[in-house]
């Protein structure tokens, strides 16, 4: 079995060894692009989703897909350089992008029957992405609609765990969909200690992000006003976006570690025991 703590250990070897390299692609690829979409969303972003908002997400989203293959590459051996670490995450974008893809579209599907459910007991949808609160006609339909989004979100959380290793093994054995299949067979008779990791993790992120933007908000309207909402808002968010991607560092330098510790044992079992013949006087 594979032991968190000895994957955790290793992680922040990695860390303590490559930490500026990583910081780096971190800064390049992760929180950049956040913070300009928060530019965009404080100053300049129109009351509803637009074209605009609409492509500064998806760029986000590829620069992080591919920011995070960046960074397995550079964590998972201590012999790969930035720029092979570069060329291997360039390779394997494309195979990324299309697994994103599917998961994403199985994900919609799975959810669909929430969204059927919230309109049949009374919602309606496009009010309630605006923020809009609403009474349902049918409580008990929305209540069931609830009730199927939280198991939904439960066994997502167990897939999840399941899926750690996922984009390094989509970069390191150069597989496509098949690292789905791949990852989870790594990671089998570890499913529950996987969940563990994954929803510590959720804990931590939105507790530190949290309180950060709380914090740096409330230091930010004391020193330049209430009036400078936007300005509170942007640097707020800031903040609380550098929380994120350094805690997403440390996620994903243990997806890569992970991987190695699952692939080592891998190899390990599949070895032959050296059977010893005891000595004759």
């Amino acid at each position: 079995m594979v032991k968190m703590g000895d994957v955790w250990d290793r992680g922040m070897e990695v860390l303590n060894g490559r930490g500026n390299m990583l910081a780096g692609i971190a800064a390049v690829t992760l929180f950049a692009p956040a913070v300009v979409a928060a530019a965009w969303s404080a100053y300049g972003a129109p009351t509803g989703p637009g074209a605009v908002t609409m492509i500064i997400t998806l760029l986000t989203t590829l620069a992080g897909l591919w920011g995070q293959l960046f960074v397995i590459a550079a964590a998972s051996d201590p012999q790969t350089g930035r720029a092979a670490a570069r060329r291997q995450a360039n390779a394997r974008f494309a195979p990324a992008l299309l697994i994103v893809l599917v998961l994403g579209a199985v994900m919609l599907v799975a959810l669909l029957p929430t969204v059927v459910l919230l309109s049949a007991a009374g919602f309606d949808l496009a009010a309630m992405a605006q923020g809009a609160k609403q009474a349902p006609t049918s409580p008990g339909l929305g209540l069931l609609a609830v009730l199927y989004a939280l198991i939904v979100f439960v066994v997502l959380l167990f897939v999840g765990g399941r899926m750690l290793p996922l984009y390094a093994v989509v970069l390191h054995e150069r597989r496509g969909l098949a690292a789905v299949a791949r990852s989870w067979r790594l990671t089998r008779r570890h499913t529950w200690r996987l969940f563990g990791v994954v929803v510590l993790f959720l804990i931590v992120l939105m507790i530190a992000t949290g309180a950060a933007q709380s914090v740096s908000g409330l230091i930010v309207r004391i020193a330049l006003g209430a009036e400078s909402r936007a300005t509170v808002t942007f640097l707020a968010a800031v903040v609380a976006q550098a929380v994120s991607t350094a805690l997403t560092v440390i996620a994903i330098v243990f997806s890569a570690q992970l991987y190695v510790a699952f692939t080592a044992r891998e190899r390990l079992s599949r070895e032959p025991v050296a059977l010893h013949e005891p000595e004759v006087a």
